[in-house]
Parts: structure tokens; C-alpha cells; sequence
């Protein structure tokens, strides 16, 4: 058999399978809308060939939406899924309840930053879309909010967002990226602290790719930027590509802004940029690509870089202490981590000194304050912050929700602490942690949701995946939910990246499990949960550990009596998206429907997309034999096969996406439309106004939310009660 042939798909993990099958082709007798009423999508074969093995594929075509024809496709399928969504009779009743639910929050105040006495903070007032910059005095009293930017003053249609903002260092000032329609492509305004706009607009700092970064100087009187090219600096194919490091001087034009560092940096660098306390150093981090290489370079009042770690050291993450040292988060020969530090004007790693040893906790980063170390944790998927004196001697930790995740914390004056901490069941609040007291306070900054989950519990169970490994699952039911494997179940997972599956609040989760719902969020390999050799595990040419963890779980809630299989749906986006197209190709008979968003499944060719080649360092290039075995042996577009009952699939993406091409969902639509023997559908939502996610308004996230339960209501069969 030729090494590269595709693997087999493993039918002999649910033995039970079989069983169901009448019930899921009787529940497919109760379709709202014939299935058969699909646009014509006509084959055009094209044949590629990588180390000897042919490949071919029938809807290259439709990767070209500037072609008539691809976007009459996608027309048409849009009104297929619409006609389908828009008769099922209780749709209406759920985009209702969804307005309620999503709607009726409060205020939420996310990415804040403290200057000097003042605190900044993204601002989302339901109903409204649009985050607003606002500034408080004091995050216990909100009447003393000021507005500084508000999206819709320069675009009253509602399609800018904010994708990110730095204050000054004195506070005076700041510098705000935003962008249209979700695409991410940001420009960076600058604005007084009391709301006027200053004339300085630099284009393309923010991008879809490698996404953009701003770091003040000590007096406010400019910044460093990363500068995507500009028109003529790059041919077109690579204007999302060479991200570099320019300054800007206030109130001169942007064309003569000076370059400072990046020529030398890989096509594919991503950067974020971070000033000194003092606004004397500059501290680059440069990620290559997205697969969890970093390198470092600093910039002091020399007015030279110097580079002070590489890709091979290990070192994911850096920032400065208030006395201008360098706390790193090191891996290399501690996979769970450990916390340096390098003294100021020192660059040679060599020198730095272990304050905090690895454990058996995954350490995502720390903060530095006067006395004190706040050490953040990845325990399995919830988080916990470890506090630590600068010898290293571990203080009293921070009391926090149980299963619970931590994010955003900053320091106050001295040694206190504001940080974020929300649950499954908890909407987010901000704490301010006052270690001389070992108080903590919850501040304004509190959620309140109409989504009460007072009657829910969260349990958290482990499933034993194909080669031994325990997998967590974190199962929110309603309290006394009887185990009889009659349970509606939709399970959710991602697995990849380094990036874990936290804790987080869902409102709209009220209304699955107020219609005797279970939701299951899962802790894959290829996330960080426990560590880097956890994410190295789910990478690269072990990405299939990913797709066996998440059968695994599957199997685990079928056979501990969650649910069965026409009970069973699953939902995940982006890296989530490829694993909910393995899932379905590689086990279709283990789940009744599938929701994927902005999903990538051609792997073959993903590097060749826009964003595809960041990808290269987490998921391999077909340029490489074994890289192109592995790729081949799971991308879920290849792995369609002709006459399988496959589960009903819904496929949701954006035409602003600048991270995943709109294009494999075309493509993965067509050729499960064709291979399918099911009556079931497989329908594709593009929506025209929104990208990756990213900056999607309230809106739209209902219109969304309506067609995902909608959807999932009428293929698990349960009766929709408002």
C-alpha cells in the first residue's frame, strides 16, 4: 500500500453505531423543506501532483469569487440555507429568545489598561454594536465614564469596530486601530484623552494576517508601529506579508515615518510591540508564524535593537517588570514553564535567573508589581494565578471561582492587582486583589445576564482517547439531569495552536439547556492546557491525536448514558472548523448534525490561501514528504467519500475573513453535497458584512445564534418551547 494512501476510517470505536442508524433516517423524515432543491455545482477537474501521488479535485473553481459564476453559487446556496432555516415554523420564537438572552446583558468592560491614576476600557453597551473607548476614574464608580472613541462617529452605519488601543504612557494620549466590516485590515487614529482627534492616521498597521501592534515613547510624542506594505513597497501577493517595525512622530505625515526594525525578520513574522514603565526600552516580540516560535529583540536609548532570544530558545512570552527587567516565560527543557528574569540592560538569556520553577501546572504568563509576582496557570482548561515574592517564595494564592478562568490582569498602585475572572456559569467582574488586606473586591465592572444558571452545574470527566491519553470534558447539565443516553448533547472543542479551551460565559446556552440540552466543552491535544508537550502532541504531523481526542469524548458521553449518536451534535470554528470536518468525514455515523464556522479542510492547499502561510509552523506544507503524508491522511476535503450517510452539516463563514478563506467552505459544501447518500443538508451562510469573528456587532451575533439553534433544534428533534 502506498505510504500516502488516506487513512481508514474507524468504525470500531462505537460499535453501537449501527444500531441508530434507523432512528436517524427516520428522524430525517421530518425535514421542513425538500433537500434535493440544490444549485447546480458543475465539476471541473484539476490534478495536482506532490512526491509522486496524484491528487485530484472537483471545485477548484469555486476558490475564484471574483468569478460571476462562484458568486451565483454562493447566492444561490445562501437562499437554499434561508428557504430551509426561514421555514421552520419556531425560528422566529428562538431569535426572540436569543434578543432576551444576548441582548439584555449589561455593560461589559474588557482590554483595560491603567495610566497614571486613569483607567481605560473597551466598552459594549447591549443593544449597541460597537465597542466605545472609555476612561473611569475609579472602577467602582462607572458615573465617572467619559467616552473617548465612538466607532460610529466615523462610520454611522455600524461597520467599524475597534480592534485594539495603547494609551500613552503619561495617559494623555491614544492610539486606536479600527477597522470595517470584521476584516481587520486596521488603520490607527490618535486621539486626546478627552475625546479630540488628533490629524495622525496610519494605514495598515493592523492587518488580518499578523494582526498589528503600537508602543509609545517616554514624553507621548510618537510611537513605534508594525507597518504592513503599503501600495508598490511589495508585489500584491505579498502585502499581507513583511510585517515591520516603523516610528512615528506626531503631527508629521505618515510617508515620512522612519523604519526601525524587520527586513531581517521571515515573510511570515508576526509582532507585538511593548514599552518600558519608563518609556526608555522598546521590547519586540516576533512569532514565527503561528506555531508557537518567538524571538526577541530591545530597543534602549542607544537607539539600537538588540536581538536577546531566538526561535530555538523556547521563550513564548516577555514583558517588562516596573524596575525595566525582563520577565521571560521559558520552555526549553520545561515544557510546563518557568518564569525568568533578566536583569535591566542585560540582553544576554544566559544571565537571567529562574525566579519561578516549572510544576505541574502550565504557565501561560505572569506580572510583575512592586514586590510581588502574579503567576497565571493553565490547570487542564481553567486557570488559577499563583502569587510569588521576588525570591521566588510562593505567597498566599488568589481565591478564585471554581472551574474558572482568569484574564486581563494588570497592576494598580503598588502591589495591587485588577484582573477578570468568569466561569461556565458566572458572567464576567472585574477583582481588584489587595495583598496587604488579602482582600478581594469585586468592582462595577460585573456582567449582569437575564441567563441564570443558578440550576446548572459544571462536572468535569475524562475520556480515554485512542492511544491511552485522559482528555478532559467539561459538561455543564441542569442539576439531576438523568443519565438515560436520551439527552440532546452538543459538543464543542478546538485543539490546536497552544491555545486552550477555557472557561466563559454563553448566555445563549440557557436556551439549550432549558429545552433539556447538555453542552460539553472539551480540552484537546494541540491546545496548552497542560503544557507544550501537550500542544506538540496535536501538532505538525501528530494533528490526528486532535481528531481521536474529540471521538474519544464523543464516545465517553455515549457510553457513560449523556446521549447516543442521533441525540449528538458538535460545533466548533476556525482550527475548530477543520476538526469538525475531520469528525464528520472520519466518523459520520457518530453524530446526528455538525455546525462548523470559517472552517479550513482543504489542507493541501491552505498554505497557498492569504493567511495560509502563518499556518505552515502549526500544521506542516506539502512541500514536505511527511508533512504531506500527515496533511493528506486527514484533510476533510479529501476524505469525502462518494454514497456515505453523512449527518446533517451546517457551514456558516464571512466574506471579510482574512484568517480562514471563505473558499473551503465552498469547496467542502459542494463535495458533500455530491458524495452525501443521507436525505439530510448541508447548507452554507455567508454573510457579506463580517470576517473571522472578529468585530461581529450584537446583531448579527442573534442572526447567527437564531440560525445555529434553529438548525440544531429541528435536526435533534426537540420541541422548541418559548
Amino acid at each position: 500500500m502506498n505510504v500516502f494512501s488516506r487513512v481508514k476510517r474507524d468504525r470500531d470505536i462505537i460499535p453501537s453505531i449501527f444500531a441508530v442508524g434507523m432512528i436517524i433516517f427516520l428522524a430525517s423524515l421530518s425535514f421542513s423543506s425538500d433537500a434535493t432543491q440544490l444549485p447546480e455545482t458543475p465539476k471541473k477537474p484539476v490534478t495536482d501532483v506532490y512526491h509522486g501521488v496524484e491528487v485530484t479535485e472537483d471545485y477548484r473553481w469555486l476558490e475564484d469569487f471574483d468569478d460571476p459564476m462562484v458568486r451565483q453559487w454562493s447566492d444561490e446556496q445562501n437562499h437554499h440555507a434561508r428557504t430551509f432555516l426561514n421555514g421552520i415554523r419556531f425560528r422566529e420564537g428562538v431569535h426572540e429568545r436569543l434578543e432576551k438572552l444576548l441582548g439584555g446583558e449589561s455593560a461589559e468592560y474588557s482590554e483595560l489598561r491603567y495610566r497614571r491614576g486613569l483607567l481605560f476600557a473597551l466598552k459594549s453597551q447591549p443593544p449597541k454594536e460597537q465597542k466605545f473607548l472609555v476612561t473611569l476614574q475609579s472602577p467602582h464608580d462607572l458615573t465617572s465614564e467619559r467616552i473617548v472613541v465612538d466607532p460610529n462617529e466615523m462610520e454611522p452605519k455600524g461597520m467599524m469596530s475597534i480592534d485594539w488601543y495603547v494609551p500613552s504612557l503619561d495617559g494623555q494620549r491614544v492610539a486606536v486601530s479600527m477597522s470595517e466590516g470584521g476584516s481587520e485590515v486596521g488603520t490607527v487614529h490618535v486621539y486626546k484623552v478627552t475625546g479630540e482627534k488628533l490629524p495622525d492616521v496610519i494605514p495598515r498597521v493592523n492587518g488580518p494576517t499578523a494582526g498589528g501592534s503600537v508602543a509609545w515613547n517616554a514624553d507621548g510624542s510618537g510611537f513605534y508601529y508594525t507597518h504592513y506594505p503599503r501600495a508598490g513597497e511589495r508585489p500584491l501577493e505579498d502585502m499581507s506579508f513583511y510585517q515591520q517595525v516603523y516610528c512615528h512622530t506626531l503631527d508629521t505625515p505618515t510617508d515620512e515615518d522612519t523604519y526601525s526594525i524587520g527586513k531581517e525578520f521571515p515573510r511570515i513574522a508576526e509582532i507585538d510591540l511593548e514599552s518600558s514603565v519608563d518609556g526608555q526600552y522598546i521590547l519586540a516580540a516576533v512569532a514565527n508564524g503561528d506555531g508557537g516560535e518567538f524571538a526577541h529583540y530591545l530597543l534602549g536609548p542607544s537607539g539600537r535593537w538588540t536581538q536577546i532570544t531566538r526561535f530555538a530558545d523556547g521563550i513564548p512570552w516577555a514583558t517588562f517588570g516596573l524596575d525595566n527587567a525582563i520577565y521571560l516565560l521559558s520552555k526549553r527543557d520545561a515544557p510546563m514553564g518557568k518564569i525568568l528574569r533578566l536583569p535591566p540592560r542585560v540582553t544576554d538569556p544566559t544571565q537571567a535567573t529562574t525566579v519561578v520553577g516549572e510544576s505541574d501546572v502550565g504557565i501561560m504568563d505572569c506580572l510583575p508589581t512592586t514586590g510581588r509576582l502574579y503567576v497565571r496557570d493553565d490547570i487542564g482548561g481553567p486557570r488559577q494565578i499563583r502569587v510569588f515574592d521576588y525570591e521566588g517564595q510562593p505567597l498566599e494564592p488568589i481565591p478564585l471561582k471554581p472551574v474558572s478562568s482568569v484574564w486581563g490582569m494588570i497592576a494598580l498602585e503598588g502591589d495591587e492587582i485588577l484582573f477578570n475572572n468568569t466561569s461556565y456559569v458566572d458572567p464576567p467582574a472585574w477583582y481588584i486583589f489587595n495583598p496587604s488586606t488579602g482582600k478581594l473586591t469585586q468592582t462595577a465592572f460585573a456582567v449582569t445576564s437575564p441567563a441564570d444558571f443558578s440550576d446548572v452545574e459544571v462536572v468535569r470527566e475524562f475520556a480515554i482517547s485512542k492511544d491511552g491519553t485522559r482528555v478532559p470534558l467539561n459538561i455543564m447539565r441542569r442539576k439531576g439531569t438523568k443519565l438515560d443516553g436520551q439527552n440532546p448533547t452538543l459538543l464543542t472543542g478546538y485543539g490546536g495552536y497552544g491555545n486552550s479551551r477555557r472557561p466563559r460565559f454563553n448566555p445563549e446556552l440557557r436556551l439549550w439547556l432549558d429545552h433539556g440540552g447538555i453542552w460539553v466543552d472539551t480540552n484537546l491535544r494541540g491546545g496548552g492546557e497542560f503544557g507544550e508537550e501537550w500542544h506538540r502532541a496535536g501538532n505538525l504531523t501528530e494533528k490526528q491525536n486532535v481528531f481521536d481526542d474529540f471521538a474519544a469524548c464523543a464516545q465517553h458521553l455515549i457510553e457513560a448514558k449523556y446521549t447516543n449518536p442521533a441525540k449528538l451534535a458538535i460545533e466548533g470554528g476556525s482550527n475548530g472548523g477543520l476538526l469538525m470536518g475531520a469528525a464528520l468525514t472520519q466518523h459520520p455515523d457518530l453524530f446526528r448534525a455538525v455546525v462548523t464556522h470559517a472552517g479550513i479542510y482543504d489542507m493541501l492547499r491552505v498554505e497557498l490561501d492569504p493567511n495560509g502561510a502563518f499556518n505552515v509552523t502549526e500544521f506542516g506544507t506539502v512541500k514536505i514528504p511527511e508533512h504531506f503524508e500527515a496533511l493528506y491522511a486527514y484533510s476533510p476535503y479529501h476524505h469525502v467519500t462518494d454514497g456515505t450517510g453523512y449527518p446533517d452539516v451546517f457551514f456558516l463563514t464571512g466574506l471579510n475573513d482574512g484568517r480562514v478563506n471563505p473558499a473551503h467552505s465552498r469547496k467542502m459544501v459542494a463535495r458533500l453535497q455530491a458524495a452525501s447518500s443521507s436525505k439530510g443538508y448541508v447548507l452554507l451562510r455567508t454573510s457579506s458584512t463580517t470576517g473571522h469573528g472578529m468585530g461581529t456587532g450584537l446583531s448579527e451575533r442573534i442572526a447567527k445564534e437564531t440560525d445555529v439553534f434553529t438548525f440544531l433544534f429541528d435536526r435533534l428533534n426537540i420541541e422548541y418551547e418559548p
